[in-house]
């Protein structure tokens, strides 16, 4: 008989315990199944000369950003003086502009800055899917061997490039 009550009330308790574990967790922190694996290979053409093309091949042996963005991406907008900044600091930078419309793209660039190195035109968003973009900014670190080494979810900010980025920029260049 008492078996009967006991069930409910241990089934209770760890119910209240998966969700208490819960209430410490980031919500903005999700882990990207890519980190340590091969960055997805790709050839998209370069945004505003679509004669040229871009790849993850012509990146062999270096060690890179690539930021995902849209011309219509209000937090896009907000880290893109960050992103100005760190080209005069000769950081590694590469574009993806995703699911956009080329000359919004392009315009953007014009009268913000170009930040990027190359920007590569993913327009229907393939590339972006294996990459598993779900929501732009997203940046990822690329290390020598294409391996992706950290992903940035949402705008990159002063704090995140000093404390993650930088850093591992620093050591796998080393």
């Amino acid at each position: 008989m008492k078996l009967k009550f006991l069930i409910p009330l241990v089934l209770f308790f760890i119910l209240v315990g998966f969700l208490g574990k819960g209430l410490f967790l980031d919500p903005r922190e999700v882990p990207s199944p890519l980190i340590g694996k091969p960055a997805p290979a790709f050839e998209a053409p370069v945004l505003g000369d679509p004669s040229k093309t871009f790849s993850t091949a012509d990146m062999k042996g270096k060690v890179w950003l690539l930021n995902t963005w849209a011309s219509w991406c209000v937090a896009c907008r907000e880290e893109h003086p960050l992103l100005v900044e760190m080209l005069a600091h000769d950081i590694p930078l590469y574009g993806l502009a995703y699911k956009d419309v080329e000359q919004d793209a392009l315009d953007v660039l014009d009268k913000m800055g170009n930040p990027y190195i190359i920007t590569a035109n993913d327009a229907d968003g393939r590339i972006g899917i294996d990459y598993g973009v779900y929501g732009v900014p997203e940046t990822y670190v690329i290390d020598k061997a294409g391996i992706i080494r950290y992903k940035q979810i949402g705008p990159i900010t002063p704090e995140s490039l000093r404390d993650k980025i930088l850093p591992l920029l620093k050591e796998l260049d080393a």
